[in-house]
């Protein structure tokens, strides 16, 4: 290994063992490559800074974000879990199984696990807890079933991927249907078997007239998701339309029909947006200035080549994978992650013949299990919060769920067809 890639190394991981925010390490550390490495002006740059964030597929992590917080601020949250409390509550572990229901309705607008476990976690764990559900149980299944929000569409780290791939996001998007759904079932049946076993006192089976009330006062909330999936595979809009108008929707629905939401808030949510967009343009910035480096020294190419030179098998390829993904995601988000990682592996996938499409699933499931597992799982962190437990508490919770959803990836890594079924129906990809 050349010196000049040892010192990036050394720089790179001395930043990040030092709590430099993963942004400015990464900026950090392309700056010294491109310039004392790479031999190149500083000022490009800056150059690079100004093309990472001038994209138009950026425009729609943006909205969705917007889009996640109004409805947190308002009522649709609420909504949403009562409608998957009346669905499933009356089975038993139907509570926990509205909470899975709930992820899944919340991520199919939000595109995001950390929005999911604050809103529906925040939600959920203390109701599970009042209910006689165990509370290692409670922290389990609400700390790990977010994982929905970048799984089902839309997802942020699926339009990074994207935007990086050049793959189409909608097609991208179908990926995240079938896995996303074969997952809430999974860990929905792990709820029914070990609550079944424990005997918790389950709610009363509602009546028709109590389904029927609840659906009508959700059905403005239920209208979201299908607004912008009717919209977006009918061909109304892009998906890029698709962020806006579900956000013009649902500051309608909020503060207009619910009316939960006042005039007044609309600034508080708009600044708050603008602050987390604005957080994840910079970790855009940092890892394209990263990624500059990584370009101009073609250590994709090398790697790719080094690992074709011995690896053969894709089935060894993809698991070997897999396990650097799954390690990788313990200690860095899934934003940076992405846009690192995918110009690294992009040149591996036609060489073993995997399909993009497939791997972007990959690779966000992968990635989005680091959420829940320590030493830097921002979602451990957070149901922590929730139920002021330690950490070492909330990592042994999760440790059932985490294998269904290994195992689970362990299936859609080795059969493509599943997960490229939709796209191929409903575009007629051939990849």
């Amino acid at each position: 290994m050349e010196n000049s890639y040892l010192l990036i190394i050394a720089i790179l991981a001395g930043c990040l063992a030092t709590t430099v925010p993963v942004f400015m390490a990464l900026f950090f550390t392309g700056l010294v490559g491109l310039a004392y490495v790479v031999g190149l002006e500083p000022q490009i740059v800056i150059e690079v800074l100004y093309r990472s964030m001038d994209k138009f597929a950026l425009i729609v992590v943006l909205f969705f974000v917007l889009c996640g917080n109004i409805m947190t601020t308002g009522s649709i949250v609420e909504k949403l879990v009562k409608t998957a409390n009346v669905l499933v509550g009356f089975l038993p572990g139907g509570l926990a199984m509205a909470g899975i229901l709930a992820c899944g309705f919340f991520g199919a607008i939000s595109g995001s696990t950390v929005a999911t476990v604050v809103a529906i976690g925040g939600f959920m764990i203390p109701a599970l807890i009042e209910n006689g559900y165990d509370e290692k149980f409670s922290v389990g299944i609400m700390t790990t079933a977010p994982i929905l929000g970048i799984i089902i569409p839309p997802s942020i780290a699926m339009i990074l991927y994207a935007m990086v791939t050049n793959d189409s996001v909608e097609a991208l998007f179908l990926t995240g249907f079938i896995p996303g759904i074969l997952i809430m079932a999974a860990m929905s049946f792990y709820a029914w078997f070990v609550c079944r076993r424990q005997q918790i006192i389950t709610q009363d089976r509602p009546s028709w007239a109590q389904v029927v009330a609840t659906l009508r006062e959700s059905v403005w909330a239920l209208m979201l998701p299908v607004i912008i999936f009717g919209g977006i595979y009918s061909g109304l809009f892009t998906a890029n339309e698709a962020a806006v108008v579900a956000c013009f929707y649902a500051f309608f629905v909020e503060i207009v029909l619910h009316r939960d939401m006042r005039l007044r808030d609309v600034k508080k949510v708009i600044v708050s947006s603008a602050v987390t967009s604005a957080t994840l343009l910079v970790i855009v910035a940092g890892a394209s200035v990263f990624g500059q480096y990584l370009t101009f020294e073609q250590i994709p190419d090398k790697i790719a080549n080094a690992v074709v030179g011995n690896i053969q098998s894709p089935w060894v390829f993809l698991l070997a994978v897999n396990i650097l993904l799954l390690v990788i995601g313990m200690f860095m988000d899934i934003i940076s992650a992405t846009l690192i990682l995918t110009p690294i592996f992009l040149p591996l996938l036609a060489k073993f013949g995997i399909d993009s499409l497939h791997f972007g699933l990959l690779m966000t499931i992968n990635l989005g299990i680091g959420y829940s597992t320590p030493p830097l799982g921002v979602s451990l962190y957070i149901t922590g919060a929730t139920v002021n437990r330690d950490l070492l508490f909330v990592a042994r919770s999760v440790l059932p769920f985490l294998a269904i959803q290994v195992a689970l990836l362990a299936l859609f890594t080795y059969w493509p067809d599943l997960v490229l079924l939709l796209p191929r129906l409903v575009y007629g990809y051939t990849g």
